[in-house]
């Protein structure tokens, strides 16, 4: 499935492939660092049916991750939460210490702005990947 229709309706270009994180994810995501200056932003954008690995944003205070959803269809889910759909314009809050995955519908591309909450000693931990039994339920 190309990206020729989606990627002309992008506020900002998609970037390269994702190689940093590629080992994070299943299937292929692009990343285009906005800024790293202050506060990271990058736009991560995943081909239908990518989407990352089950992880949890680190901090001794402060941290976390804000997601802006700007382009296609995917899904965000919380352990032991209902996955929930995501459209361009909605923004999902993740506190620090939450472990969860994002990432496209099997079927769209998706594009979101990655927002890393500035906080003291943050860090990611990468864990399991989502398994494909439960992310084929998925409409």
């Amino acid at each position: 499935m190309t990206n020729e229709g989606f990627s002309a309706g992008l506020i900002f270009p998609i970037g390269e492939e994702n190689t940093a994180f590629g080992k994070f994810f299943i299937g292929q995501s692009y990343l285009n660092m906005l800024t790293t200056e202050g506060v990271a932003i990058g736009n991560v954008t995943f081909e239908p049916g990518c989407r990352n690995n089950w992880h949890i944003h680190h901090a001794k205070s402060g941290g976390g991750q804000i997601l802006l959803c700007t382009a296609g269809r995917g899904y965000y889910q919380a352990w032991g939460e209902k996955v929930r759909e995501l459209h361009p314009g909605d923004v999902v809050v993740i506190p620090p210490e939450v472990k969860h995955w994002h990432g496209a519908a099997p079927d769209s591309w998706f594009s979101h702005l990655a927002v890393e909450v500035p906080g003291e000693e943050t860090g990611n931990e990468w864990c399991e990947p989502v398994a494909d039994v439960e992310y084929k339920k998925l409409k």
